[in-house]
């Protein structure tokens, strides 16, 4: 469990943090010595009582990266509480994170989700956090063609500061706006093919493909973690394009 001290807090919405670097600090010991409540006690200032379920033992951390205004905040709300704000967001300041456990073949995966800003003037703080991620979820948005076309640089940067075999989904959000779309299904298709990463297209306000795709990547992490030598590789292009075609689907758990 990592022990985050964030530098500014704003409440509600999870940590916010500015442009410093934060260290990092693990609780560890045995279940029930209090690990949560210690955490808990730090963070808000105060004893929740009661009995805590154990914290999930596998768990990784997925990072949503993009352009500014492309919808990774209301990605990430849509998938962590069913629900769309609508209205106009303040950009996210540096790192905002949530988390949230799924079920993957029977297994509890806790995924930390790190919503990243997508100015410029906060690249050098998220270039700070991309060795820590295990996934990346690349997202621009459908009704702007800027956000496709940075997707070269984004992928850059991720060859540059990220580790080498981090797995990444690049997504085309914004579905639901089709009467504003410049950038077509195929072209985001034809860009994932050359990068060999898998490829869907989502909205964050109708919830289409947004739990697919978490859902994949988490697939694809406890399966890497799992694996044992003799055992055939999961493809997570091929798990998403045949799930997409189940679009009548409501759960790829």
């Amino acid at each position: 469990m990592d022990l985050q001290r964030p530098d500014s807090y704003q409440g509600g919405a999870g940590p916010h943090f500015s442009e410093h670097v934060l260290h990092k600090t693990i609780l560890v010991g045995d279940s029930g010595v209090g690990k949560t409540s210690l955490l808990v006690q730090f963070d808000q200032g105060k004893f929740i009582p009661g009995s805590f379920s154990a914290t999930v033992g596998i768990g990784f951390t997925v990072m949503l990266l993009g352009d500014s205004g492309v919808g990774k905040t209301c990605f990430l709300i849509q998938f962590k509480d069913g629900a769309f704000l609508s209205g106009t967001f303040i950009a996210t300041v540096g790192i905002d994170f949530r988390n949230k456990v799924v079920t993957v073949d029977g297994a509890r995966v806790k995924l930390q989700i790190w919503d990243t800003a997508g100015q410029e003037r906060f690249r050098s703080v998220t270039h700070a956090y991309y060795r820590d991620a295990q996934a990346l979820l690349l997202l621009y948005d459908i009704t702007n063609q800027s956000s496709f076309d940075n997707i070269r640089a984004w992928l850059t940067e991720i060859h540059e500061y990220a580790q080498r075999d981090v797995v990444i989904m690049l997504l085309g959000n914004k579905a639901d706006v089709s009467s504003e779309r410049v950038i077509r299904s195929e072209d985001g298709e034809t860009l994932a093919r050359e990068y060999g990463v898998p490829f869907m297209e989502t909205s964050a306000k109708t919830g289409m493909n947004v739990e697919l795709a978490f859902l994949a990547i988490a697939k694809e992490l406890k399966y890497r973690a799992g694996k044992q030598p003799d055992e055939p590789s999961f493809q997570i292009r091929d798990y998403v394009e045949s799930q997409k075609k189940r679009s009548s689907c409501c759960s790829f758990a």
